[in-house]
């Protein structure tokens, strides 16, 4: 079976004899693909990814994230078991990596104008390109050394003018943490799709895994890559979504930040899809890649043991080394 995009919201029956339930959180659509299992399971879901997003959007007053943010540096925050779990692998991403990843890019984005939900911001002047950088002085990401974590207390203490931004990041565990919540309460298998991170586990629905549709945006023409998988996720990020206005001149921004420099990233890439063992790992991986871009994303992708697909600006496909294996002919 294919899995499909986001379409109309609600739950139904599928032929192939899955249940599909589609919704809106954390900004974006939620597909949930449910195989087997007792009835409940896509609202269930539902609460699950609704449950996190309380929890770990920015643009929720009382949400456990903004509690952090806003606590003032060097002062410790108790979070909740899970929340402590997604900072601490926000943490060691950003160490893994280099600082290609860096979840204390929210000084970039504020900076740039990104302070509330993407739907309250002024649309960008149209465009078919990457964003340039935007205007005025944008603050490079502080990073995330000074970040202390004490797993005994569940507490975290960000230092003075650190703040996070677990967007991405937290989409990519949420696919993972509901998809095997699913299995837990049941499911035989099932397909979370968190605004593009992509996990599926278990059955598919026709017995032989799961067949994805890579999106690859900013192709030339339709990819038409399909790869198929048993267990393990696809995650993409691109700069040619999540635009807006910015302040100052009002020069187009996107949300992908160059932790170095704070600016809009534009290093030849259009998408970035990674194809990996969850959907944690593949959604840092498609960050870290744009940080690396054109001429280094495929290398870095390839050490971290995952596959994918990069789409350059001029609108050309370039597969990652280690993909043939998924493909479907």
């Amino acid at each position: 079976m294919a899995v499909p995009g986001p379409a109309s919201r609600g739950s139904a029956p599928t032929a192939d004899g899955a249940r599909d339930h589609r919704f809106r959180a954390m900004g974006t659509d939620v597909h949930v693909r449910v195989v087997g299992g007792p009835p409940g399971l896509a609202a269930k879901a539902q609460r699950a990814v609704e449950s996190r997003e309380a929890r770990w959007s920015r643009f929720l007053a009382h949400s456990e994230l903004s509690r952090l943010n806003s606590a003032g540096g060097g002062r410790p925050v108790i979070v909740s078991p899970d929340t402590f779990a997604l900072v601490a692998a926000a943490v060691e991403a950003c160490l893994l990596t280099g600082g290609a990843f860096d979840p204390t890019v929210l000084t970039s984005l504020l900076a740039a104008g990104y302070d509330r939900p993407l739907g309250q911001l002024t649309p960008p002047d149209p465009a078919p390109g990457p964003a340039p950088a935007g205007a005025g002085s944008i603050p490079p990401a502080p990073g995330v050394d000074g970040i202390e974590l004490h797993p005994a207390a569940s507490a975290v203490v960000l230092p003075p003018g650190v703040g996070l931004d677990l967007g991405g990041i937290a989409k990519g565990a949420t696919a993972d943490a509901v998809s095997e919540e699913l299995l837990a309460a049941g499911a035989a298998g099932c397909c979370v799709n968190v605004g593009g991170d992509l996990r599926v586990r278990g059955t598919a629905p026709d017995g032989e895994g799961w067949v994805i549709g890579l999106e690859c945006p900013g192709a030339t023409g339709a990819a038409g890559l399909r790869v198929r998988l048993a267990d393990g996720a696809v995650c993409t990020s691109t700069v040619l979504s999540r635009r807006w206005r910015g302040p100052g001149r009002g020069a187009t921004e996107h949300h992908l930040r160059h932790p170095a420099t704070g600016s809009a990233l534009d290093t030849g890439l259009w998408s970035v899809t990674v194809v990996g063992a969850s959907a944690t790992q593949a959604e840092v991986l498609t960050k870290a890649a744009f940080v690396a871009g054109v001429d280094g994303a495929a290398a870095l992708i390839g050490r971290h043991g995952a596959t994918g697909v990069l789409v350059a600006d001029d609108g050309s496909v370039v597969p990652v080394g280690g993909l043939d294996p998924f493909l479907v002919r």
